[in-house]
């Protein structure tokens, strides 16, 4: 499995609205898709997902379900 860094910017006034989303319908990860862990920022705007995957289209897939609310950008580690 691959590893990358997946960062997300919630879009002004967006943040509310993601987690309501997150709450009441999970992360919506498709298969083949592996969440490892995650960090927020001191002021809550940037999270920094660890995840690992043998194919990128996935998180464009992922990407597409909250794009609305959030930035992203994809960073491979290895």
């Amino acid at each position: 499995m691959k590893k990358f860094m997946v960062v997300e910017k919630f879009k002004p006034g967006c943040i509310e609205a993601n987690y309501e989303r997150y709450n009441s319908q999970g992360r919506m990860f498709p298969d083949g898709l592996h969440y490892l862990n995650s960090w927020v920022n001191k002021e809550l705007n940037v999270c920094y997902q660890l995840m690992e995957s043998n194919d990128i289209e996935l998180f464009y897939e992922w990407f597409k379900k909250w794009d609305d609310f959030v930035d992203f950008e994809l960073v491979p580690l290895d």
